[in-house]
């Protein structure tokens, strides 16, 4: 509950409550402001900083004066590439597809209970298509992994926040166009607050630091980019990009290159993900190898709204 003053006419609030400490005579700040409501006292004023952001996973307890998280941002894991297939004895040569991105977070802020235990949790990303030893065209699947675990925020008091699902990883197996990864989706089961101010003065809806640079935004992850093909022995083609994370905002691993119809070359494998994006698909060459799914990630403070 805020506290007010008359200013000029006008009710303002005040955010930090001082008294002069006779001893120092240096302001003192006052912490916690209490009145008397009928013959009981009745807290009407607390102060609490905004805590600095923070990555850490696992058990987490809030803070006792906070009641509320905002959530910088989040994504859940990425889907791997799959690798490239040498079909000469089919006639054509088919390259991976981009493995599927994960949901995300971007600035949204959520009510929490001030000393309840947080479990945050985030996974790895899905490893990309076989890798390079595997014989050309054998049959072998060389299909890109799925994220490991949802990205995820649940507490003793609150329940479930929020569970952003993983990126699934592109397939590729013998005889087939490669297909893309499809992205995760978004469940936001917290109580979400989009608007309100800090005891220490901060407007949330101000909070715009997030990949999206806007405040309040979630949402699924994105599918890759499909495989890619080529008719004729030793024809050449590219592998496909990973899907993009936090809605375009962070690109996905770019697929291999087409390589020159000789030997393996590294440049054909996919490239990986970052934050939450898909892996590339690898080139046709040989079969060259996926690029892993970008792992989960989370960023966030604890509040307390007047």
């Amino acid at each position: 509950m805020p506290v007010y003053v008359k200013d000029g006419g006008v009710w303002r609030t005040i955010d930090r409550v001082y008294v002069r400490d006779a001893t120092s005579f240096t302001n003192k700040t006052v912490n916690n402001v209490y009145i008397k409501d009928g013959g009981s006292w009745r807290e009407v004023f607390i102060i609490y900083d905004t805590t600095s952001f923070s990555t850490t996973t696992g058990t987490v307890p809030v803070p006792s004066l906070a009641n509320a998280i905002h959530v910088e941002y989040a994504a859940a894991a990425g889907g791997g590439g799959s690798g490239g297939m040498d079909y000469d004895s089919r006639g054509y040569e088919d390259a991976g597809a981009g493995g599927g991105s994960g949901a995300f977070i971007s600035d949204k802020v959520f009510s929490v209970t001030g000393g309840e235990t947080l479990t945050i949790v985030t996974g790895t990303g899905g490893a990309g298509g076989n890798p390079i030893g595997d014989p050309p065209g054998d049959g072998t699947s060389r299909s890109g992994g799925n994220g490991s675990a949802a990205t995820t925020v649940s507490g003793t008091s609150s329940g479930s926040l929020f569970n952003l699902a993983v990126g699934i990883g592109a397939t590729s197996t013998y005889n087939s166009v490669a297909v893309a990864g499809t992205g995760g989706l978004a469940t936001i089961s917290g109580t979400t607050l989009t608007s309100g101010t800090t005891v220490d003065g901060l407007d949330i809806t101000t909070f715009t630091s997030g990949p999206l640079s806007a405040f309040n935004q979630s949402g699924n992850g994105a599918s890759g980019s499909g495989g890619n093909r080529c008719s004729g022995d030793n024809c050449n083609v590219g592998g496909a990009d990973g899907a993009d994370s936090y809605s375009g905002n962070v690109a996905g691993g770019t697929g291999g290159d087409a390589g020159n119809g000789g030997s393996y070359e590294s440049g054909q494998v996919g490239n990986p993900g970052t934050r939450g994006s898909g892996g590339g698909g690898g080139g046709t060459e040989q079969g060259a190898p996926g690029g892993a799914g970008a792992p989960g990630e989370i960023s966030y403070r604890f509040l307390r709204i007047a």
